[in-house]
Parts: C-alpha cells; sequence; structure tokens
C-alpha cells in the first residue's frame, strides 16, 4: 500500500500545475463546508448560551391550553386567567420550585421633565430578579413589601436611565409611567441585548402596581424555576398538579420550559446547519467531477505505461489501486488545505470579529475532510477500473 502511495505522489509531482488546479474545486468545496456549516453551529451555540443567560431550569406558566410542545402564547379563549391567588398556592404547595415571580406586562412612555420614551413596563415580584439573573446595580428590587402595599416604585434600566436623565442621579427621583407617578428606588445593572431585545430598556414595577396602572386583576404570565435540572420534570408535573386542584382538574394553563424553547431553537438552527451543508456540498461534487475528468484524460495518456506494468507483471489490482490512490491523494491534500484555511478564517473572525457566530467544533472538521475524502474515492473508481480493465497488448501498441 506504502508503494501504490508513494507512486501516487510522484505521479502528481510529475503534473504539479495540473493537480494544483484539480485541487482547487476540493479545497473551495471543503471551505465552503467548513465556513456555512461553522455559521449554522455558531447560530446553535450562541442561541444556547443567550437562553440560559437568561437564568437556568425557568418554567414560564401562560393562561390557556396548548396540547402540543413548543414556546408562546397558547391560541384560543382563556378560560380562566392566572391571578395572585396562584402564586399563593404555589408557594404553600411547591417543594421543587426556588422562586416564583407573577408576571404582568404592557408598554407605556416613561416621562420625567419633559423627555419621553416608550418602552415595556413589567409588573414582577421580588423572585424576578434571581429568576432572570437580572440584578440591580444602585439601590434595591422590587421587595416583598412594594408588592403588599401595591406601592408606586421602579427600577429602570440602563437605556431609559440614559435617554432621560443623562449625568442626573435618578434614585429618588419621580418619573411618569403611563398615568401613574412612581418613585425610582433602583437602577438595573448593564446587561445588553438577548435575542435582539435590549434587556436594558425595561422599567420594573411591583406586580400589585402594574395591575392597578393598567386596570386589570389577572396575572399575564407566572415565572418559576426548577431546584435543579434533574428536578425539571418533577417540578413541571408539581406546578401543573397545584394549578389544576385549583380548577377542579381543568387545566385552563400552559407550562412552557427552558428545554422547550432550547428544543424549538434546537431545531430550527439544525435545520439551518443542515441546508447550509447541502448547499457547500455542490461545490464538493463540483470539485470530483473535476478529479474524475483529469482522472480520466490521466488514463488515456498513460495507457502505455499501464501496458508496461502489466507486461512486467503489474496485476489488475495494482493498477486499480493506483489511479485510486490518485484520486484519493488529489481530494484529501485539497481537503486538508481547504480546512486549514477554513479553521483560519473561522479563528480570525473569532478574534477580530467576535460578535459574528462562528463555530469550528471537532465534527466540523471531521465532516469535512471526511467529505473529502468520500469525493476522492468515488471521482477515481471509474478512472481506475477503466485503467484496469485496458487489454495490456492493446496497451503497449497504443501511440
Amino acid at each position: 500500500m506504502f508503494e501504490h502511495v508513494l507512486s501516487a505522489f510522484l505521479a502528481l509531482k510529475a503534473n504539479k500545475i495540473r493537480a494544483a488546479l484539480t485541487m482547487l474545486g476540493v479545497v473551495i468545496g471543503v471551505l465552503a463546508v467548513t465556513l456555512l456549516v461553522g455559521v449554522g453551529d455558531g447560530a446553535r451555540i450562541y442561541l444556547d448560551e443567550q437562553i440560559s443567560g437568561l437564568g437556568t431550569n425557568l418554567m414560564t406558566i401562560v393562561p390557556g391550553r396548548r396540547e402540543t410542545r413548543g414556546f408562546g402564547p397558547p391560541a384560543g379563549n382563556i378560560a380562566r386567567p392566572l391571578v395572585m391567588e396562584d402564586i399563593q398556592a404555589l408557594e404553600r404547595q411547591g417543594s421543587l420550585l426556588r422562586g416564583i415571580s407573577p408576571m404582568v406586562m404592557g408598554g407605556g412612555a416613561v416621562r420625567f421633565k419633559g423627555r419621553t420614551r416608550d418602552t415595556m413596563i413589567l409588573g414582577v415580584g421580588p423572585a424576578f430578579s434571581d429568576l432572570r439573573n437580572m440584578h440591580v446595580d444602585r439601590g434595591s428590587f422590587v421587595r416583598e413589601e412594594d408588592v403588599d402595599s401595591r406601592r408606586r416604585v421602579c427600577v429602570l434600566g440602563r437605556t431609559i436611565v440614559k435617554e432621560l436623565f443623562g449625568d442626573e442621579n435618578p434614585l429618588g427621583q419621580t418619573v411618569r409611567l403611563a398615568d401613574g407617578r412612581f418613585r425610582v428606588v433602583g437602577l438595573m445593572e448593564e446587561r445588553g441585548t438577548s435575542l435582539g431585545f435590549d434587556l436594558n430598556d425595561l422599567v420594573f414595577i411591583p406586580v400589585t402596581a402594574a395591575m392597578d396602572l393598567f386596570n386589570q386583576d389577572h396575572l399575564t404570565q407566572i415565572l418559576t424555576a426548577a431546584r435543579s435540572k434533574e428536578d425539571a420534570p418533577a417540578a413541571s408535573e408539581e406546578v401543573e398538579q397545584i394549578l389544576a386542584r385549583r380548577r377542579n382538574g381543568e387545566r385552563t394553563f400552559t407550562i412552557q420550559s427552558q428545554d422547550d424553547l432550547l428544543k424549538t431553537f434546537g431545531a430550527l438552527t439544525g435545520a439551518m446547519t443542515l441546508m447550509l451543508l447541502a448547499i457547500a456540498s455542490i461545490s464538493l461534487v463540483v470539485g470530483g467531477i473535476g478529479i474524475m475528468n483529469i482522472m480520466l484524460v490521466s488514463v488515456r495518456e498513460r495507457t502505455r505505461e499501464i501496458g508496461v506494468r502489466r507486461a512486467v507483471g503489474a496485476t489488475k489490482s495494482d493498477i486499480l489501486w493506483q489511479f485510486l490512490l490518485e484520486s484519493v491523494v488529489i481530494s484529501s491534500t485539497g481537503g486538508g488545505i481547504g480546512l486549514a484555511l477554513g479553521a483560519s478564517i473561522v479563528l480570525a473572525l473569532k478574534r477580530f470579529a467576535p460578535s459574528v457566530p462562528v463555530a469550528l467544533s471537532p465534527w466540523i472538521a471531521a465532516v469535512a475532510f471526511g467529505s473529502s475524502f468520500v469525493v476522492g474515492v468515488l471521482s477515481g473508481v471509474v478512472p481506475a477500473r477503466r485503467a484496469a480493465e485496458l487489454d495490456p497488448v492493446e496497451a503497449l501498441r497504443y501511440e
């Protein structure tokens, strides 16, 4: 086998320019596979990090029932809304939960000294900060006594502070939220964006104050979390049983876990990665056709050489392996070059453009290089068999 490989390299060395041009198609194909699949895998890793960064083992309970798995508000009429008494039941009876926060969401304008900004207003409980991994930088977050007394206090995100207050200290100031006046008691830490949403552009108020502000007596949703990843399935079942008992066995709510969201996005990014892999594979197919074409030309050019080798004792198997390995060497060498270029580009992007979601996992490298090897084998089968089947006498007479 070593002699066949050495013979393949010597044959390529004799036609350096042609071999290099033949490799080019495979180099481009493997480079495309490495980069496009790297983008798909990078997007998956980015989404996983963004979702996990919002908290761990989270469960969101929304009103209305949906039978299928997924994420988002359920369709259909809401038979029974979520209320504060549901929170109290979960706090009393839940043994696998590490925090529970009611939530009321609405939009409104924040005003201070003639400056206005439209934003999202979230009515929450004290546990929201730890559940969502969003903490105050200065001042305090919503407290239990704020919820109990329906106190009109607020905690501002950094974008709102910058737009409305500039260099002025917001703590203790009074702002208008929609139609109400609220005192600023805390400033959130800098969080940036998540899934395209600015986490700094939020206002947090006690959930009871939000119900008064938006004139409603029910909750938009309930946020909670399991004590650990292992407890998540049992915790979800526990929540379902507690809320169902309050509704005489009716499940007029939907529990959406963080795993559901990860699976949904995982399916999307997986489909995108497969699509990108299919697109990149077209370049490899074109490169394989180029190798097959050159190898067929090589068989014709070296017909007399094949006849001489057969005359001095080479078998059909020797000839077949010689040409098949030449094809594999061309393709694998091109694959190695393409993989090295792709890895270099990925590393450069990670260093100089870290915002671009791209990754180079070991499986990507294995797929890229393995596909180039397979292309070499498939491209070399037909030329190798044709060379092996040549009649030695006719090959010696070939001019």
